[in-house]
């Protein structure tokens, strides 16, 4: 299993995030700002060599509300990449209107900690390639990372190698782990927090939170063994792009797809 992770082809995944049909950037988590909308940024994505698309809706999470999923039936008939869907999945039948709805994958985040056993439902019902556990994380001042929930605002007080274990035990598909103290700041990866997850898990983890260059994504690459990148700031607030990002990656070694 940990060879097949990394022989696998390296992704590159943009994230969106969905806010009052607008998607929104911040910094830590907070000071959200609107980047435009959804449809036109799939349809841009969908001609950029994108591996995947993740769109979260942050209210639904936030406020624990139903997600829209008419919305989200749009979004997977415009989206010519595979595409996973979270925001406030708290329940069996959340994930299978998602699936219904088009998405591919579903990311359960919030949830998991007040019932771990949804995702291992889900991953029975579905498989676990449908399954991704999100995990938002902060560093103590002691240096420890622990995992925070509903979009960053709620400290849960548990380690996150504990919690990444636990999560692959119960059948998730992949990990997106989310650095909230990098996010936005465009300063690069937290490699450590990814190398101590990479270095105990199987099943492939997306690095997120950080990314300001393609030198960022290398790195998380080579020296965090990250099998796929996430990234918002760097492709809304500058001219580079997900295709230009594949080429640097490309020519320095690392497997990628090329269109």
């Amino acid at each position: 299993m940990g060879q097949n992770k990394i022989m696998l082809k390296k992704r590159i995944i943009p994230t969106l995030l969905w806010k009052n049909y607008t998607l929104v950037k911040g910094i830590n988590f907070d000071s959200w700002r609107t980047v435009g909308s959804v449809l036109p940024s799939i349809k841009v994505y969908n001609f950029r060599e994108v591996d995947e698309l993740i769109i979260v809706d942050i209210l639904s999470t936030i406020n624990e509300q139903e997600i829209d999923y008419t919305s989200v039936e749009e979004f997977s008939q415009e989206c010519f990449v595979p595409l996973t869907i979270g925001g406030g999945v708290d329940h069996i039948n959340k994930v299978e209107k998602l699936l219904r709805s088009g998405a591919d994958k579903v990311c359960i985040n919030s949830a998991s900690y007040v019932d771990p056993s949804l995702i291992e439902k889900a991953a029975y019902k579905f498989g676990e390639q449908c399954v991704v556990a999100s995990i938002d994380v902060r560093k103590s001042d002691g240096g420890k990372h622990f995992c925070y929930s509903h979009s960053g605002t709620r400290p849960t007080n548990i380690d996150v190698i504990e919690w990444a274990k636990e999560m692959q035990d119960r059948g998730a598909g992949e990990i997106l782990l989310t650095s909230i103290d990098n996010d936005g700041t465009m300063k690069g990866y937290d490699l450590e927090l990814i190398c101590k997850i990479t270095n105990i898990l199987k099943i492939p983890v997306i690095a997120s939170g950080g990314a300001g260059s393609y030198s960022d994504m290398l790195e998380a690459f080579t020296q965090s063994n990250a099998s796929a990148v996430a990234a918002a700031s760097i492709f809304h607030f500058t001219e580079m792009t997900p295709k230009e990002a594949k080429n640097f990656l490309a020519n320095n070694g690392i497997n990628v797809r090329i269109f």
